[in-house]
Formats: C-alpha cells, sequence, structure tokens
C-alpha cells in the first residue's frame, strides 16, 4: 500500500486545478463576448422597382363566344331525286359553286314546253299585227268596216299578252331547272351533308341540305356590366382617363388553353339595351381568322382595351396590400428608409396593378423582400427581377 501524499503537495495540486478552470472560463467569455467596435451588419437587400408613369391601357377580361360572321342554310328549291353531291365535305366554297345536282329532268321538260307555247304566241302575234296593219288603210277608204278593223287591233293586242304570258312561263321553267343546280349563296367553309343521294329533296317543304359558315372574320359575343361602363364613363368625363388612340377599342382573344390568340380584332358595337336580368349589355367584336384556327361556338376570354390612363403606372400584385383602409405600397426614401404610401388603383392587368395615383416618377417601390425589412431600420434596394427571367424588370409604361 502506498504511503499518502504529504499535505503541501495536495494544497499546491488543488491551486493548480482551480487556476486551469478560472482561465478556461476567461477564454471562453472572451470567445463569445462582441469584439469591442466591431462593424455594424450591413442593411438587408429588397428587391425594388423604379417608377416611370406612362400611357397604360385599361384592358378589361370578359367571357365571349365565338360565332361566323355569316351563316347559309344550303336547301332545296326544287323537288326531286337528289342525284349528285359535288363537293368536299368541310373545303371551303365560293358563293355560286354547284353543291348538288337534283334530278332536272321533268323541269326540262316544262321548260321545252313553255318555249312551244311562246313559239306559237309569237306566230299568233305576227299574223295579228299584219292583219290589223293590212286594215288600217282600207278602213279610211270604208273598204273594212270599223268593227273588223277594231276586231283586229283587239286580237293583236290579245297576241301581245299571250306572247307576254310565255316569256314568263319560260322564265319560270328556266328558274326551276336552275333550282335543279343547288349553288352556295355565300363563300365560306361547308360542313357535312345532311342528305344523301337518291334522297327525295323538296317535297312539301325546302330541305336543308348542308351549312355553310363564313369564319374569316369570325364574331365574338360577349358582356359587360353595366355599373363598368357608367364607371368609365364617368373617368371619361372626369379626364382620367382617355379613349383609344384610334377611336376603336382593340380586342385580344385568349383561348381555352390559356395562349393568347395571334391577331388583334376590334370592337363593332355595344348594345343599346341592358339585359333586365344580369344588368349586363352585350358588346360584339370582329376578329381576323385567315388561317381558320377560330371555331364557331368557342368559349373565349376577351380582352378589350376600352380606355387609356395617362401618367399611370403597373406594378407587380405582390408589391401592393390591400385592405379596408385602402391600398398601399412600400416606398424606399432617400436615406434608405422604408414608408408607407397609399395609392389609387384602377384596375388588373396581366398579374399586375394598374397605379393611377399615388406615386412619384423616380421613386422606388419594394416589390419583393419584406420579410428582412425592420421597422425604421434602413434597407438596400436592388433591382427587382421577375421569377424565371434574367434580367432586371422594369414595371412602367
Amino acid at each position: 500500500m502506498p504511503s499518502p501524499l504529504p499535505l503541501s503537495r495536495l494544497l499546491a495540486a488543488r491551486s493548480l486545478v482551480v487556476l486551469a478552470a478560472v482561465a478556461a472560463l476567461a477564454a471562453c467569455g472572451k470567445s463569445s463576448a462582441p469584439a469591442a467596435g466591431g462593424a455594424a451588419p450591413p442593411p438587408p437587400e429588397v428587391g425594388v422597382v423604379t417608377i416611370q408613369p406612362g400611357d397604360v391601357g385599361l384592358v378589361n377580361e370578359l367571357p365571349g363566344r365565338l360565332e361566323a360572321s355569316r351563316v347559309a342554310q344550303v336547301r332545296a328549291r326544287a323537288a326531286g331525286i337528289l342525284q349528285q353531291r359535288l363537293f368536299r365535305e368541310g373545303s371551303e366554297v365560293k358563293a355560286g359553286q354547284r353543291l348538288f345536282q337534283i334530278d332536272s329532268a321533268p323541269y326540262q321538260a316544262t321548260l321545252q314546253s313553255a318555249r312551244a307555247t311562246l313559239a306559237r304566241a309569237e306566230a299568233n302575234l305576227t299574223q295579228a299585227r299584219a292583219l290589223a296593219e293590212r286594215y288600217a288603210p282600207l278602213v279610211k277608204e270604208n273598204a273594212v268596216s270599223q268593227q273588223e278593223f277594231a276586231n283586229a287591233q283587239a286580237a293583236q293586242k290579245q297576241a301581245e299578252a299571250d306572247v307576254a304570258a310565255g316569256r314568263a312561263a319560260v322564265r319560270t321553267a328556266e328558274i326551276n331547272v336552275g333550282y335543279a343546280n343547288v349553288t352556295a349563296p355565300i363563300s365560306g367553309r361547308i360542313g357535312r351533308a345532311l342528305v344523301t343521294e337518291g334522297a327525295l329533296v323538296g317535297q312539301g317543304e325546302a330541305t336543308q341540305l348542308a351549312v355553310i359558315q363564313q369564319i374569316n372574320p369570325m364574331y365574338v359575343n360577349f358582356t359587360q356590366s353595366v355599373g363598368e361602363v357608367y364607371r368609365l364613363r364617368r373617368a371619361f368625363e372626369s379626364g382620367r382617363l382617355k379613349g383609344s388612340g384610334d377611336g376603336v377599342a382593340k380586342v385580344s382573344v385568349v383561348l381555352e388553353d390559356g395562349s393568347v390568340y395571334r391577331r388583334d380584332g376590334r370592337l363593332l358595337f355595344s348594345d343599346l339595351t341592358v339585359d333586365s336580368t344580369t344588368g349586363q349589355v352585350t358588346l360584339r367584336a370582329e376578329i381576323p381568322n385567315p388561317d381558320g384556327q377560330l371555331l364557331p361556338g368557342l368559349y373565349v376570354r376577351v380582352r378589350i382595351e376600352q380606355a387609356t390612363a395617362s401618367n399611370a403606372v403597373l406594378l407587380p400584385q405582390q408589391a401592393v396590400t390591400r385592405s379596408a383602409q385602402g391600398d398601399t405600397v412600400m416606398v424606399v426614401d432617400g436615406e434608405g428608409k422604408v414608408a408607407t404610401r397609399t395609392i389609387t388603383l384602377g384596375g388588373e392587368q396581366n398579374a399586375q396593378w394598374v397605379v393611377l395615383d399615388g406615386l412619384k416618377p423616380g421613386e422606388q417601390v419594394v416589390v419583393d423582400g419584406f420579410q428582412k425589412m425592420q421597422p425604421g431600420a434602413p434597407v438596400k434596394p436592388v433591382p427587382w427581377q421577375r421569377p424565371g427571367s434574367a434580367a432586371p424588370a422594369v414595371k412602367s409604361s
């Protein structure tokens, strides 16, 4: 068994342990304490857009339906057996193009009979005219009686009437023969044939044979609330808005898949009557459709630019805070601090708000980085970039 340590050595060892612990605590305190006189952290970065007011077209997006500009039902106006279809279903046809052939043999026979009757009437007219002309000098010499001369004149007039009636009958027969050749009343795209060869058509009624629709241009019918119409009218009267530059509202069509049709149209008219059940006014626009991409009956969204706002700005929707107290944005002032600004909105357009009033040229509006801002603390404004874009986005007109 080892001998115990002397008391002096034991006290010296404990003193070393205490000094080591104090030194370790002092080192920990120095490492955790902030360096005296160190630099403050830099201000957080926030994405901003610089205000550059300009003319902004106010666009409303409304639901609508496409409609062919002209629609014609091809019907049989002559009764008979359909002998031939002379077009390809779904193709483009021209006005006057032959589409169907109806059996015209009965009408040809009627035409020949009418021509024969006309020839007989013309022969009788020639004879009656010659007799009246021969009696004219004889009646003056009392070689024939006045009664005979009057009868000759009456026979001539009756023969002339028979000729006129014969010509009308020939014309009627020619029209019926023409009806046997069914032609296109308008140019456009023809649909499927509604009857087949061998069918009896036009018997008692004008049988529908096909439908032709002119789809270039197309019409789009849509509605707008009467409240919106009055709001625009008051804005025009107050001078806050002005009409389109060419005096005609521009219209674009958004298809069912969300794509925008590449050709713009123009507003044709607004209905004078308000629908009593919906409070809507009907509008119609004309859209060019040379390649036939738009089809009748298609549901679309209509974007119509009815007015232009002067000195307005387009801002991303995320930059605007909407509340019952009003619409506001955050603006970076000259000292790099953020201030709240009340604005006036004029509607929504392409996921952006149209700001009519409340901002000045050159001001920087915060779009991104709200969570980094502290009350009264400065921020570092940097140009905001739209997600997916490589260059800074400038939200101005």
